[in-house]
């Protein structure tokens, strides 16, 4: 696995991987480019030596919707960590910038909770020759990076806890 640079991804140990568990809120729209981000991030969860009973996946239609299925996530599962995981490709109207300003806007206020971290794996893109290169094409897989993130931030809220 690579990332954006073409260099070996870096996962990271999992500190408390006793007690790790992990939601994927993954949007069926542009499903050709969710799925292999979400295969990506399945991949390197596994990897990371995580199991499969400590992996909650949510499918939803769209990725507005991924900003609450990520809260009922936490609230559901109480997870070390949540990843959305999305595609939007600009069109000829402004429902792109709608669609990103809320995901955005909403793994926003769920992250400033302090609570459980939220990982923007949400790709937005000009057109869908940029969204399949960074799902799994010549610039990596989003999916991966975001499941390393979900790691390192769930290392990072294990390592603050009191």
């Amino acid at each position: 696995m690579t990332n954006e640079a073409n260099q070996p991804l870096n996962i990271p140990a999992v500190v408390d991987k006793e007690n790790f568990s992990c939601a994927i809120a993954v949007a069926s729209w542009n499903a050709q480019i969710t799925q292999p981000l979400l295969t990506g991030a399945l991949d390197v969860l596994a990897e990371a030596g995580i199991c499969q009973d400590a992996i909650h996946v949510l499918h939803v239609p769209g990725s507005v919707e991924l900003v609450n299925a990520a809260a009922l996530a936490i609230n559901a599962y109480n997870p070390s960590a949540v990843i959305i995981l999305g595609c939007v490709i600009r069109g000829e109207t402004p429902h792109f910038d709608y669609v990103c300003q809320s995901v955005t806007q909403g793994t926003t206020m769920l992250n400033a909770r302090g609570g459980t971290p939220v990982i923007f794996g949400l790709i937005t893109t000009e057109n869908m020759q940029q969204a399949l290169d960074r799902a799994g094409g010549r610039l990596g897989n989003k999916g991966s990076e975001a499941a390393a993130a979900a790691i390192a931030m769930a290392n990072l809220h294990h390592a603050l806890q009191p």
